[in-house]
């Protein structure tokens, strides 16, 4: 065999052993059987606030020890989120919406992983159903509503009680003086 038939004989095989173990380095951990320990919390006072916040704060832990620190995007009422870390294994997302958009009751955030997340956008853009891709895991959202206060604001009652207060001390002079 001649050196130029052993050395492209060689680039070939090394061409061959880099497409073989190349999607070992391109594609993402996935999260197998993902539990996860959260915190929601919702707006509830829509006096102070023109729109409702939503925010999860999660530790996640997969069961097949996938790599820590994922990336991971979330899917929520149609809307496509990131998902913050801020460290080891612990994530956020939030998102608002005006009040009259976010009526009382539950919301399944879907989690999904980049394999996850990349068959969802694939199934958006061909117009399939986005509910057949399955999420890494997902956290419910119950939220009560926001509330917008009493009918007659307590600065309201406290400005008529000094009122009547002073009305009635008026008085009483009134009657000690004739």
């Amino acid at each position: 065999m001649s050196s130029g038939n052993m050395a492209s004989l060689s680039v070939i095989s090394v061409l061959a052993i880099i497409l073989l173990t190349s999607p070992v380095f391109i594609v993402g951990d996935t999260c197998i059987g993902a539990s996860t320990d959260h915190k929601v919390y919702t707006t509830t006072d829509g006096a102070s606030s023109t729109e409702t916040v939503f925010l999860i704060e999660f530790t996640l832990v997969c069961k097949n020890n996938a790599k820590q620190n994922l990336f991971l995007n979330a899917e929520v009422v149609g809307k496509q989120l990131p998902v913050s870390r801020f460290g080891d294994n612990q994530y956020q997302v939030s998102w608002t919406e005006d009040h009259k958009n976010a009526p009382p009751g539950n919301y399944d955030v879907r989690f999904y992983d980049e394999e996850g997340f990349s068959a969802l956008r694939k199934a958006m853009r061909a117009g399939d159903d986005s509910a057949k891709v399955k999420p890494a895991f997902t956290i419910n959202v119950a939220h009560k509503g926001v509330s917008h206060g009493p009918v007659v604001g307590t600065e309201v009652i406290a400005s008529g009680l000094a009122l009547l207060l002073w009305y009635s001390a008026y008085q009483a002079k009134s009657r000690i003086q004739v």
